[in-house]
Parts: C-alpha cells; structure tokens; sequence
C-alpha cells in the first residue's frame, strides 16, 4: 500500500474509534453547566473564585469510544478554588468537604440520581442520560510560589528546551487532595502538586509540532485553555494517540489491569512526536522512537511539566510486580509495530476488513475501502490470509 493510501486508511480508522461530535458537545455543556453552578450568587464558593476546567483525554482530544457501547464516557474535570483557600488554613478534607458540599447542591438541583461519590483525589459524579458520563472532579487550589519556583527548576533540569513555555506551565501548578496522605485532615501538611493545565499546554506544543516551530506557539500559552477540547480538527499526533489507544484496548480485552495506562502511552507518544504531517508517519516514528527510548530511559516515565513525579512508578512497586506492567508495555509496542506495519501493507479490501475488526475492533465496509484506496475487493489469487499471532504480552 503507499503512502497517500495507508494514511487514507488510518484516517478512516480514526473516524470510526473517535468520539462523535455530539459526546465532546454534551461533556462541555455538562463542565460549563457545573462552572456556573459553582460561580453562581449562593454557591458556597462564590468569593473563592472558582474555576472548573476540563483535562485528560477529552481536553487534549485523545479520547475514543469504549470497546464496550454501552459503557459511560470518563470526563475529567479539575475545580480549582483561586481565593481564599491555602494549605495553611484549609486542610485537604475541608477543601474536598467544600467541593462535595456543592456538587451535592448541583446534583439534587439537576435531578441527578446517583449521589457523589468519593475517591482518593477526586470527587465523581455520575450522569445516566445518552450520551452517559462519569465525571470525576479533582478539588484543588494553587500551588505556593516557592512550589512552583521549585517546579520550574526541575523542568527545565530535566529538559532546558522548555525554556519558553516554563513560566505558564508552572502559573498552573496547583495542590490536589488525596486522602490516603497522614496529612489528610492536618494542615501545615504537605500536599501533592499536579499541574493538569500544564500538561495540557505542554501537549499543545507537542502537538502543533507538524506546523510550527515550538518558539511561535510559546506566545499563545498566555491564553485561557478551558475549551473541550480542539476536536473539529485534530492533529496527527491526536489521531495517532488515539489509534494506538484503540490497539491496546483491543489487545488487553477484559485485562484492564495489566494494559499500559493512558498518561504513559500518551505521554510517551508526545516526546517522541517528530512533527510528522500524516498520521501513517506519525505512528511508525512515534512506536520507533519509543522502543529505543525505553531501552534507554529504563524504568521511569517522568512526567514533563512535574519530573519528580513518575507516571510509571508502579513498574517497580512490589505489589504490582505479578503484573508485569513494563514487560507488558514493551511487549504492546512491540506488538502494535507488527500490526500497524502488516495493517498498511495489506492490498485488498477484504484482509484489509479482516484486520481492521481483529485488531481494532472496527468493522469497515468492504466496497467503500475498494473504491477509497482504488484496490481489489478481495484477493485476485486466492491465498490463505495469515495474522501473526500477538506476542501475548497479557501472559501473567
């Protein structure tokens, strides 16, 4: 297959794992929705100038359907209180005390059956209408200067490029509550730092790698990034996260807790992102460059905008270990090469189907992908059709 045809398939591919438009539409009314009720008159946090903002894969436009159609969508939300509220006169119970007050508010004015339910970092409200979401709001306020001083020395240690974008990368450093902590219901304590808007700007600028120079987006930084997400248009390294997300979940069916987790597939596949133009390019230089890369790196996967913090920290955690985790990452690019590489030499619509639906779980239709990429219908020699066997990185 060449080129032009193998990145027309992938797009294809794209088209059928994405979200439809009507999800991202529903997820930025429900946060805008949930942003108003919180900034209201009454609301409980009115003078602490709240800010309700999406993040993961909705907001950088990484997310696709669940293998499974009837499963909810996951919306990550951060609800960050700008005033008023410190670690040292709040702790982190009264923070997310605060925080399920409302969101309790919200739910019995909007109907919403299922009460709030509460996790470790964050508080998760569930809708039951069409499309469905879980969303999983994160209390949190912003980090003290002197945190995210620290901040913008470890980043730019760990990577000095960053230069440009450092200083509002950290501006959205903030504290996050976590009530396994000692700390929990103290203050004066220690908080954990995370900085979900900043790896949203960081992912911007890995992003928009295939059509400017990162010194020319540094300027747009400045601006707000509350919109969910730049889904009209995604960019290559989008799309190829999404398929490569797609794969995985196919290959770990039903073993969710042995597949790679996606901050590390998603991260990984930003740095290694070169700027290619075509989704085909961008797939094969990204699962290159990650398998040299890991060989490399060993078994850390730093976060980018907060290096202390290592997104791949249960690799080497002896209670996962039965797991596998970085065996069974390795073993997914490995198998994901074999497959994204067979998958573009194939030449005929039906093992072209064939594939598709083994692999990702995407039925095409056979004479829409003939005429599409102008090759046969089936094979005009009758050979058997062989799939190489996955290298099962799921074995325990």
């Amino acid at each position: 297959m060449n080129e032009k045809n193998a990145d027309t398939l992938l797009e294809r591919l794209v088209e059928d794992v994405d979200l439809p438009d009507n999800a991202y539409e529903k997820a930025r009314d429900r946060y805008e929705d949930l942003g108003k009720w919180f900034d209201r008159d009454d609301s409980l946090v009115k003078a602490n100038n709240p800010h309700i903002f999406p993040q993961g894969s909705f907001r950088l436009g990484t997310a696709i359907k669940p293998l499974d159609e009837n499963s909810n969508y996951d919306l990550d939300l951060g609800c960050k209180l700008r005033t008023g509220i410190s670690s040292d006169t709040h702790t982190q119970k009264q923070l997310k005390d605060i925080v399920r007050t409302e969101l309790e508010n919200y739910r019995t004015a909007r109907r919403i059956m299922e009460k709030v339910e509460d996790k470790h970092r964050c508080l998760c409200l569930e809708y039951r209408d069409s499309p469905g979401f879980h969303m999983d709001i994160v209390p949190c306020i912003p980090a003290a200067d002197i945190q995210r001083a620290s901040l913008r020395i470890a980043i730019l240690k760990h990577n000095p490029v960053m230069e440009i974008a450092v200083d509002p990368i950290t501006g959205n450093a903030v504290y996050i509550t976590d009530d396994r902590l000692p700390n929990f219901n103290r203050t004066y304590g220690n908080w954990l730092v995370s900085n979900m808007e900043g790896y949203a700007l960081w992912f911007e600028m890995r992003m928009n790698l295939d059509k400017t120079l990162m010194s020319k987006t540094a300027a747009k930084f400045e601006t707000r990034i509350d919109d969910v997400p730049q889904f009209i248009r995604k960019r290559p390294l989008q799309k190829a996260i999404q398929l490569l997300k797609r794969h995985r979940d196919v290959l770990f069916r039903k073993k969710d807790e042995l597949k790679p987790i996606s901050v590390i597939l998603t991260t990984l596949a930003a740095q290694a992102y070169q700027g290619e133009a075509f989704v085909a390019d961008a797939i094969a230089g990204i699962l290159s460059r990650i398998e040299n890369g890991i060989r490399k790196q060993g078994k850390k996967v730093p976060n980018p905008v907060n290096p202390e913090e290592d997104f791949a920290d249960k690799w080497t955690m002896p209670q996962y270990a039965h797991l596998k985790l970085e065996e069974n990452f390795r073993n997914w690019v490995i198998q994901a090469k074999t497959d994204f590489q067979n998958l573009t030499d194939l030449h005929n619509a039906e093992t072209i189907n064939k594939v598709a639906k083994l692999r990702f779980d995407v039925t095409l239709n056979r004479t829409e992908i003939s005429k599409l990429l102008c090759i046969p219908l089936i094979e005009v020699i009758a050979n058997p059709i062989h799939i190489a066997n996955p290298v099962k990185p799921w074995c325990m």
